[in-house]
């Protein structure tokens, strides 16, 4: 039972990451209609910014937050001047653009810092050897509590803006049919605007907790974190934060428990085939998601 409970803990704690980017994943997706192929290299950049700040002295909460607002700007910049222009004559096009935005970043940020060195990121968390719990004998480090706590908070946020306030539903609007919630009075632009950039400051948030976990920051930081969050947003409904959250973990679970009760069959190196077969299995059975809304289209 306590093998069942390490793997279940650790499940958690890699899913709390997923379910990070994942939920930026939703918000670009809910007030856009377009999926941000580019969401986990802004979130890349946005880190290595982050520890820039620090670097120069600036207490690390604050250049997370500093991080954030930048990442906002970057993100807002982003959907004015590349995206918006794009989309009103190709939506296909997007998906291009963020490819494009993908390894624009990337290099970009390999050019200006290069290699950091190694424990260069601090940890936003306790991570001292003696930093954890035992829970059924099983070990729970306080750094992985505090990014689990980080993503239901920030699910919760996001539930309350989508359907409490009149942006969440501007933003429903916006994604549904642009043109009418232009008639209705929304202002689309402010909209789509906002939505990347919130996207973008949730990006720097969750690329600050793994470049911590991991204890540096590297431009390869996001990119295997993005497939699984795609697969978390996937199943759980690209329009769904709950739906993310609950992916996000579970993926996590699944795939921890796969390879540590499986070890022969799939082990840590064939971890990664759990998010792509999620995805594939999800996308031929139910496209929409598991949580996810149905469009309906009138003929």
């Amino acid at each position: 039972m306590e093998r069942f409970f390490q793997y279940f803990f650790d499940g958690l704690s890699v899913g709390a990451i997923y379910t990070l980017l994942a939920l930026g994943l939703v918000v670009v997706f809910r007030g856009t209609g377009h999926l941000n192929f580019a969401q986990g290299e802004m979130a890349m950049f946005c880190t290595f910014l982050v520890w820039q700040i620090q670097d120069w002295g600036v207490p690390l909460w604050i250049s997370v937050l500093l991080g954030m607002v930048l990442g906002f700007l970057l993100g807002a910049i982003t959907e004015v001047v590349l995206i918006r222009p794009i989309a009103k004559r190709s939506a296909g096009a997007v998906f291009v653009i963020t490819i494009a935005l993908f390894l624009g970043l990337n290099s970009l940020a390999s050019m200006i810092w290069g290699a950091l060195p190694s424990e260069a990121m601090p940890n936003l968390f306790p991570d001292e050897p003696d930093d954890f719990v035992r829970i059924f004998g099983a070990v729970w480090r306080y750094e992985s509590i505090g990014i689990l706590v980080v993503a239901l908070v920030l699910c919760g946020l996001l539930f309350a803006i989508f359907a409490k306030t009149k942006f969440g539903l501007a933003m429903r609007a916006v994604a549904s049919n642009s043109d009418s919630a232009r008639l209705v009075g929304i202002r689309t632009g402010t909209v789509l605007m906002a939505s990347w950039g919130i996207a973008a400051a949730m990006g720097a948030l969750s690329g600050s907790l793994v470049a911590g976990s991991n204890g540096e920051v590297t431009s390869n930081l996001m990119f295997t974190v993005f497939i699984y969050a795609s697969a978390a947003a996937t199943l759980g409904g690209l329009d769904s934060p709950g739906g993310a959250v609950i992916a996000g973990l579970s993926i996590g679970v699944v795939e921890n428990m796969a390879a540590g009760y499986f070890p022969l069959w799939i082990g840590q190196e064939m971890k990664l085939s759990v998010a792509l077969l999620t995805i594939f299995v999800v996308l031929l059975v139910k496209p929409s998601g598991l949580f996810g809304s149905t469009r309906i289209e009138r003929v």
